[in-house]
């Protein structure tokens, strides 16, 4: 299934309301990366005001989410999809609720950020959740690519990139824990960016769902609980038997 297969109907009006639904869901991903982006920016650079504006923001996403769920219900009720375009609609259905508890994530990353801008930062200035916190945004930026062009590869390649995610992740908790044996008066602090980084880490997850709903519209298959060599495997093997 390429991205043509689901914008040529013999009804113009159902054509763009698939079109309208796509482009929705791309705004909202939009809308997501630049909340992950402004939350780590007041982290970084201990704005409580950002970090605030950032969790303020969320009913924003919310509404989003609502406002695409309704249309792709009412396409469900009024245009009976099938094949292609049911895939879609049901995936879509799933990936915004992915986005959305993104955007969760992204609130709870400004109010700590806002919290931890009133305390003494380290002496790196949280590097190391910085490096995490762009590793994330570059997978969500990416899954949002695949999404758009709806390329299974790409989104089996990023859904790989979410390892090195977890590795970071478990490397910056142990980080944490040892400062906070170290020296008792890091302990808030660290609690705080367990907190962020374990964020960050959920985000990476949800990125990850969405690469899958991706594979799932293309090729039509469910690869949830499915190890990522097989599914590239079985990818391979599909398009050796079109080929």
């Amino acid at each position: 299934m390429e991205a043509a297969d689901i914008s040529h109907h013999t009804s113009r009006r159902y054509n763009q309301d698939l079109e309208r639904v796509r482009s929705k869901v791309l705004a909202m991903g939009g809308f997501v990366e630049d909340q992950l982006s402004r939350s780590l920016m007041a982290l970084i650079d201990a704005d409580s005001s950002l970090g605030r504006a950032v969790a303020d923001d969320d009913y924003k996403v919310n509404g989003m989410e609502l406002s695409i769920d309704e249309e792709c219900s009412r396409i469900l009720a009024t245009r009976a999809p099938a094949a292609g375009d049911l895939r879609m609609v049901v995936a879509t259905i799933k990936a915004i609720t992915d986005l959305e508890r993104i955007g969760d994530e992204c609130e709870k990353v400004g109010l700590i950020a806002a919290r931890l801008a009133t305390v003494e930062r380290p002496a790196d200035r949280y590097r190391e959740v910085k490096h995490l916190g762009r590793r994330v945004q570059m997978l969500v930026h990416d899954t949002l690519d695949a999404f758009a062009r709806l390329d299974a590869n790409a989104a089996l390649e990023t859904c790989r990139k979410d390892r090195l995610v977890d590795e970071q992740y478990e490397a910056i908790q142990r980080q944490c824990i040892a400062e906070m044996m170290q020296d008792a008066r890091s302990i808030r602090r660290s609690l705080d960016v367990m907190w962020v980084v374990r964020s960050l880490e959920r985000m990476g997850d949800h990125a990850k769902n969405i690469c899958e709903y991706v594979i799932y519209m293309v090729h039509g298959k469910d690869v949830r609980h499915t190890s990522l060599d097989h599914v590239e495997r079985e990818l391979a093997e599909s398009a050796i038997r079109r080929g």
